[in-house]
């Protein structure tokens, strides 16, 4: 794989995108890939990914032979990505999670416009609206619209349960349009994960070995998935673009600000299952318009959260194209 070269300011921005994709892939209905695919570097990590299950890089492992096998799977660049994920799921986690908690309107207005905008420039790399690829994107949407409208369901805390979930997550974290964080949500997990996060950070073994189960499925899937996702890309491209930015138009189902609660997890004897915050943990919420009949001054703020957002997402992408023709 022909590796780029790169100064100290490259490595220090792929650090900073990667925080991008953290910070995104904590919030059930954003996907860290979006971030990864308006930043530049989606495919290029698809790539050094899918490297780490090639045969030459287990026999440069088998043989020893580390440089040769740090350059087969473009190592320097996935340590830059990869310390910027882990710094944002560190350091914003509990803060996202706190907005989350006291501003869901206005939080969720920022990623509305992020992914509304998202959508825009990922379409952009569609070279031919062909038939085929018009299809793919209707189909993208529709399958997102109703991915983020299931209920989430009760599942299983067994050792494969846990091993598929963090394979299935991961999966999605890579992939534009589909968040990680919401199809474990799906798979009644999103919670679990975070209480065994804490759980482990205070020596809890069984919390650690749950843990290890979820990254077990993670590594599997990320480098499984990759390498199907880098056929594609090679193979169909503007049909899984198409795709792609038909996921992140039906995801924005999720992502819309204004929803109220219509129904809550309920365990085997009937009573409510609470959250970390003692409140009731909801598994099914409606849309609706908010009023503009009156001045509402979060009303005003969430709107302008959205532009911003869009706004954000539309100079990254205008710096990406600037670096890149510097570089042509």
């Amino acid at each position: 794989m022909e590796q780029k070269k790169r100064s100290i300011p490259d490595y220090i921005r792929l650090v900073i995108g990667g925080m991008l994709m953290g910070s995104a892939d904590v919030v059930p209905g954003v996907s860290g890939g979006t971030m990864a695919f308006i930043l530049g570097f989606y495919e290029e990590l698809i790539n050094s990914i899918k490297a780490v299950g090639s045969a030459d890089f287990i026999s440069a492992v088998l043989r020893f032979r580390v440089k040769e096998a740090a350059r087969i799977i473009n190592l320097p660049f996935l340590i830059a990505v990869a310390v910027g994920i882990l710094a944002a799921i560190i350091t914003l986690a509990s803060v996202l999670e706190g907005l989350l908690e006291t501003q869901p309107i206005l939080v969720w207005s920022f990623f509305f416009g992020l992914v509304v905008a998202s959508a825009v420039t990922v379409s952009r790399r569609v070279k031919n609206w062909s038939p085929t690829v018009i299809a793919a994107f209707i189909i993208g949407i529709v399958v997102a619209f109703v991915i983020v409208g299931l209920v989430p369901l009760q599942t299983p805390e067994s050792w494969w349960f846990l091993i598929l979930s963090g394979a299935i997550a991961i999966c999605a974290m890579i992939l534009p349009g589909i968040s990680g964080s919401f199809l474990l949500l799906l798979l009644s997990k999103y919670q679990f994960v975070l209480e065994q996060v804490n759980l482990a950070r205070e020596g809890d073994m069984g919390a650690i070995v749950n843990l290890g189960f979820i990254a077990i499925g993670a590594g599997v899937g990320i480098v499984l998935f990759a390498r199907v996702i880098s056929w594609l890309f090679d193979n169909y491209h503007d049909t899984v673009i198409a795709a792609l930015t038909g996921l992140m138009i039906g995801s924005l189902r999720k992502i819309w600000p204004w929803k109220i609660d219509t129904a809550w997890l309920q365990d085997a004897a009937g009573q409510f299952v609470l959250d970390s915050h003692d409140k009731r943990r909801v598994i099914a919420q409606e849309s609706f318009l908010p009023s503009f009949s009156e001045a509402d001054d979060r009303l005003l703020i969430a709107l302008v959260l959205m532009v911003v957002g869009m706004i954000a997402v539309l100079l990254i992408e205008k710096l990406g194209a600037a670096k890149d023709t510097t570089h042509a």
